[in-house]
This record gives structure tokens, sequence and C-alpha cells, in this order.
């Protein structure tokens, strides 16, 4: 099930983006590390109704932020669709156990249905150059790749910006 994240559901989503971060810097891909995302960041989605989680059973495994707002750091990029309604997707993340099930796609299908029901032109997002899985989960649900942005406190390695255009 995908729901709203609430409050109290801070804990869980927390653990779950560690273990991601853990997860990739294991496997040599230093897109997230102990500083990102915090419990800032997630309780600034929670309390915006912008985080959502996957559940089975009532245990949160996975969870995404969906926003109507571009950040400012998107607007260098020559985007597909002029800027006047997307949906922005950050923070997308499954428990590395979980992993291989399906359940990324379960959310990304979540979210552009949701851009479809708010009439959104397109979906936006970035993911870090040196995560190829990401960058092929991406491609193969036709997000094109339309720039590069760079966070200097992550990497010195660019993140690809991929735009998806709504029918």
């Amino acid at each position: 099930m995908i729901r709203k994240a609430i409050v109290k559901d801070i804990t869980p989503v927390k653990q779950i983006t560690e273990a991601c971060a853990r997860h990739m810097i294991a496997n040599g891909i230093f897109q997230w590390n102990e500083h990102y995302p915090d419990l800032a960041v997630l309780k600034k989605d929670i309390n915006q109704e912008a985080l959502y989680v996957y559940t089975i059973e009532n245990e949160i495994i996975g969870c995404v932020m969906f926003s109507f707002q571009m950040d400012d750091f998107y607007s260098t990029i020559d985007w597909l669709t002029p800027n006047k309604k997307q949906l922005y997707v950050h923070r997308l993340a499954v428990h590395p156990e979980q992993q291989g099930k399906g359940i990324a796609r379960e959310l990304m299908d979540f979210g552009e249905q949701l851009a479809r029901e708010n009439n959104c032109l397109s979906i936006r997002l970035d993911t870090f150059s040196k995560n190829p899985r990401n960058n092929r989960f991406y491609t193969a649900r036709d997000y094109k790749k339309v720039g590069e942005v760079f966070f200097e406190q992550k990497s010195p390695h660019p993140f690809y910006c991929y735009e998806k255009v709504l029918d």
C-alpha cells in the first residue's frame, strides 16, 4: 500500500534511507551518505504532505517524495516542457532487503498517476550519474536525459536530470 507519510513514520523512513546509503556506498555509489537525506529534510517532506511510504502489512519498506515545486537548482536545465505544471520526484528509496521486487516501479507508477490526476505536463527528477541501476531504471520508463546538475557537497560528479512528458 502507498500512503502519505505521517510524523510517526520519520524513524522507519530514516532507517530506510540510511540502509540505502550504506548499500550504495558498499557498491561504490556515493549518491547518499550519513548526512543526506537528514531528519530535517524528511520532516519537511512530511510537513508539506509530500512524502509517501510504501508499506507491506503496516511495515514501511520504501518511500518517495513528490512535489509540484521546482527547486532553484533546476533553473539552468533545458526541460522538454515549459515550467508550468510538473511533478518532481526526490528521495526514492526501497530498503535494500526489499529491492528487486518491483516496489520502486510501483512507487513511480503511483507518482505518474498522481501527476496525471493533477494535469501535470511532465515528471522531472535527477539521479546520480554514477548510479547505473537508477539510470537504467528511469531510461526504461521513458524518461529522457535533459541535462546535469552538480551538488558539490555530495560529489564532484554530476546528477543527471530526466523528464518524462505525460500524455
